[in-house]
């Protein structure tokens, strides 16, 4: 198979697809190799790195998408990208469409095979592919809210543990799963009051079981969201439904509830995000204030990290791709767990939440030959 891996364009993107260990095992075993010129100089792999792993250096986004069967990526593609998709093109990628409607337009019109990585699910159900990166994203989010307590980027001024004769900052978290959890973790180190609001009890009592219950885990309501928020230094919202759009779980009015100059994170922008004020920033323009409030809401929040982020995700995603380029696309499609991934097919939406979202037919795989 000819695969290809672009350089992400995406605002201070510098994860890669594939490592040149990666490349490596793919050349061996009969696969042709194209690496845009510099996509992963920004983490210390360079293209001699590639080279002599046996890729073919382009110059070139326009080459990488025009010779390759098959893309590898990190990030959705951005406007620019699109007329450089082609059909019958697999696309495997960090999709998060539920809340894109002109990329998955796009995808659809061009008839691109698209696969997300974020839909794959193993045997137990969990997300084998998101995990990695919601680790992350848990805890440099975490990270960054801490950050901007800080008086001279515009917060508070809090220490988050406190100090003899001053209270700890209390951070609330939206969302026990993964990305939470790891939130919680941080946390909890920084020696923070820490609370989790989730809808699921036994995730809860699992949480609590974890932190020998030092952790305020309570049932996620209206009421009791509003109630946590009154006394909010930190907010992550880290509200996850598989394949869904986020549900706007925090109203602006709500917002207007936290103490001034407290700071919201919300992780799950990236699906449409968990709070109504919330709106995608960037690493380079992080922030913004809105009802007193400072807003992060980065969607690519691991590329903060983007070494560690690209070996995390790549130990995870590359049996997939080796798996897409040893059997060809519709042998590799019988796995059932692998299949959920799969998006779009041949100018389909095939994953049901995501057409569900956009209010637009689902058709399922079984409807079109796989």
């Amino acid at each position: 198979m000819i695969i290809g891996v672009p350089k992400e364009i995406k605002n201070s993107e510098f994860r890669v697809g594939l490592t040149n260990e990666n490349v490596e095992k793919l050349v061996n075993s009969g696969h042709k190799l194209f690496i845009q010129k510099s996509a992963g100089e920004e983490i210390g792999i360079f293209d001699s790195d590639y080279k002599k792993a046996g890729a073919i250096l382009l110059d070139s986004i326009e080459e990488i998408y025009y010779q390759s069967e098959m893309i590898v990526k990190v990030k959705e593609p951005l406007a620019l990208e699109y007329d450089l998709l082609k059909e019958n093109q697999i696309l495997f990628t960090f999709l998060h469409l539920a809340p894109e409607p002109d990329l998955t337009s796009a995808l659809c019109s061009k008839g691109v095979w698209a696969i997300a990585y974020e839909t794959i699910e193993d045997k137990a159900g969990s997300l084998p592919l998101l995990r990695p990166m919601s680790e992350v994203a848990g805890r440099v989010g975490l990270q960054n809210g801490i950050y901007y307590l800080q008086k001279f980027v515009g917060g508070k001024g809090l220490l988050p543990g406190g100090i003899e004769g001053a209270k700890p900052a209390q951070v609330t978290i939206l969302g026990g799963g993964v990305a939470g959890a790891h939130s919680a973790m941080m946390a909890m180190g920084l020696s923070a009051k820490v609370r989790v609001l989730d809808i699921n009890e036994k995730r809860l009592e699992y949480l609590s079981q974890v932190f020998n219950s030092k952790l305020e885990c309570v049932i996620s309501t209206e009421e009791s969201i509003s109630k946590a928020l009154k006394d909010t230094d930190v907010l992550i919202g880290s509200v996850l439904v598989t394949g869904h759009k986020a549900p706007k779980l925090i109203t602006k009015e709500m917002i207007k509830l936290m103490p001034k100059k407290s700071v919201l994170v919300d992780i799950s922008i990236d699906q449409g995000g968990c709070i109504e004020t919330a709106k995608p920033t960037s690493h380079t323009e992080p922030t913004y204030i809105m009802e007193n409030i400072i807003h992060y809401c980065v969607p690519n929040i691991p590329s903060a990290v983007a070494r560690t982020s690209t070996y995390a995700l790549t130990n995870q995603s590359f049996p997939y791709v080796e798996e897409l380029a040893n059997k060809g696309f519709k042998q590799a499609m019988q796995n059932p767990y692998f299949k959920k991934g799969l998006n779009v097919y041949k100018g389909h939406i095939t994953c049901e939440p995501v057409a569900q979202a956009l209010n637009r037919e689902y058709k399922p795989t079984s409807n079109l030959g796989l």
